[in-house]
């Protein structure tokens, strides 16, 4: 048929006029194709919408961000770095300038490894490279921390706490009461946050030889029935908590990955388990067949211990963070996967030079968080879209920092402050400059005592002072001391006779019977012999 087609009713005067453009027949097979494919495009557009069209970025970390924890009501982010310190964002009160309201360092010198939440949001739980998880208040006050077990005891089962650094940990979703951790020294370990003294399970992963390999990561199941752990031998092992239950796991997958894994994550409904590793893959499992992944993701560079994987609210994608590579030209990425047909839908470029590490797709705000950083920064971006985000990043975007006039004016205060003046401070410690003396030779040197009369302590004269006559005649020449240059037999000898002829004291007495005395001769007058 050419041209419209013919409108439909009789040729009568008193038949309705047709209003609108007439309808379009159906054509042929190609244009059916066409339609079915731009309706199918249209349809996955509106189906995923990834809210991504803005975006901030809360600064103030030196190094990589790898921990994060938003709260369940979307007010209150956390961010843990390997510059040791956690900072906290309130998006009620902040304003476009993005600071955080309060700065920690749980420990001096461990980076921070993993932040989780409570269910209600009143506390939260911060692991660092120590052997000792602490727990915190929603206003950043430490509330206490786990004890440090015994190194030396070899069993781990009969140890108080960790005895080696933690690399994981996580909030019970359901109990406020109970945490989970995991460490180094190749346990996972329950406890109760009333009592941080003592632990209430001790778990011993299934190894294939015996020695202690590390648990790089654990996780709950979104019911708190279940737990998994990552073993550093690549296995991947899940426990059923039922009555009874002990460390053997019920489920274990020998194989897993080639290399540590860095994260796990379950489904609401407990039907699949996604892995993270350093092997640059990402697996999807499932529960009820785990001999054998359902689909690997290769071509994802991971390089931190702390790259997790999250899923969207309605759980129709899960999404996943890259790390830079040296010689690579691309940056950190986060990468969108579709659950249910298990291939790539998006990859949004968060960073040109920064890895990206953790990240999650908060429900509430719809809106996503991904940390990223290097060596010498970290941040944490936001992700949203203002005509379906919530609130968020929304509200502190909104606040422009107040400009400042003219005419403001700050008075510096003067502090007077009397004990910091010179005579109400404490008199400074002598006894380094004591010391500093007593190694210095000529302030160490005992000064030579002062002469008392013509000589005192087996000195005559030494001061050249003491005795005019003397000094006179030495520097005269009229003084001579020949005793140092004198043999000492002739010198004794030269008395000889004075001592025979006037004997005095002993030698009367011994006249008449003491033999005469020989005396030796000299040594010159025997070579002359």
């Amino acid at each position: 048929m050419i041209g419209p087609p013919r409108p439909l009713g009789g040729d009568g005067e008193d038949d309705e006029p047709m209003i609108g453009p007439p309808r379009l027949l159906p054509g042929p097979a190609e244009s059916d194709s066409d339609s079915e494919d731009d309706m199918d495009g249209e349809a996955d557009d509106d189906r995923y919408r990834i809210p991504m069209s803005n975006e901030i970025v809360l600064k103030g970390h030196t190094k990589v961000v790898s921990a994060l924890a938003v709260d369940h009501t979307g007010s209150r982010v956390l961010s843990g770095s390997y510059d040791y310190t956690l900072h906290m964002y309130d998006f009620q009160g902040m304003n476009a300038r993005l600071q955080s309201f309060r700065q920690l360092e749980p420990f001096e010198g461990h980076q921070i490894r993993g932040l989780s939440w409570s269910p209600t949001s009143d506390r939260f739980l911060c692991v660092t490279g120590s052997a000792q998880a602490k727990i915190y208040d929603r206003d950043g006050l430490t509330l206490g921390e786990f004890v440090k077990g015994d190194m030396y005891i070899r069993d781990l089962k009969n140890t108080k706490g960790h005895i080696t650094g933690l690399t994981c940990g996580e909030w019970h979703p359901k109990s406020k009461e109970t945490i989970l951790t995991s460490s180094e020294d190749g346990s996972l370990r329950i406890w109760d946050v009333n009592d941080f003294t003592s632990q209430k399970q001790v778990i011993k992963p299934k190894l294939a030889k015996p020695g202690r390999v590390p648990v790089t990561t654990c996780t709950w199941d979104c019911d708190g029935k279940r737990i998994a752990g990552g073993i550093g031998d690549g296995s991947i092992q899940i426990w059923s908590i039922k009555a009874g239950w002990g460390s053997r796991p019920d489920i274990s997958v020998a194989n897993g990955h080639s290399d540590d894994i860095t994260g796990l994550k379950f489904s609401s409904d407990g039907q699949i388990l996604l892995s993270r590793s350093f092997d640059g893959s990402l697996k999807v499992w499932d529960m009820r067949k785990m001999k054998e992944s359902l689909r690997v993701f290769d071509d994802l560079p991971n390089h931190y211990a702390q790259t997790n994987i999250a899923f969207s609210p309605d759980e129709q994608l899960f999404l996943s963070g890259t790390s830079v590579e040296r010689d690579s030209t691309t940056g950190g990425l986060l990468c969108f996967y579709d659950r249910q047909k298990l291939e790539l839908v998006s990859t949004v470029g968060i960073s040109p030079t920064c890895s990206v590490v953790q990240c999650a797709w908060h429900a509430r705000l719809n809106q996503i968080f991904a940390t990223a950083g290097g060596k010498h920064e970290g941040g944490t971006h936001v992700l949203y879209d203002p005509t379906v985000s919530e609130r968020g990043a929304l509200v502190c975007v909104a606040r422009a920092p107040r400009k400042k006039s003219v005419d403001d004016f700050q008075a510096q205060p003067v502090i007077q402050n009397p004990h910091a003046l010179p005579m109400f401070r404490d008199q400074p410690s002598r006894k380094r400059q004591r010391e500093k003396m007593l190694k210095d030779p000529l302030k160490s040197h005992k000064p030579e005592l002062p002469m008392n009369g013509p000589g005192f302590g087996g000195r005559v004269g030494t001061t050249k002072g003491s005795l005019l006559t003397q000094y006179l005649l030495k520097q005269g020449g009229l003084i001579k001391e020949t005793w140092m240059e004198e043999d000492p037999r002739e010198a004794i000898l030269k008395y000889a006779d004075v001592a025979a002829k006037e004997p005095k004291y002993i030698a009367p007495a011994y006249a008449d019977t003491q033999p005469e005395p020989v005396f030796a001769k000299s040594d010159s007058e025997d070579e002359e012999k």
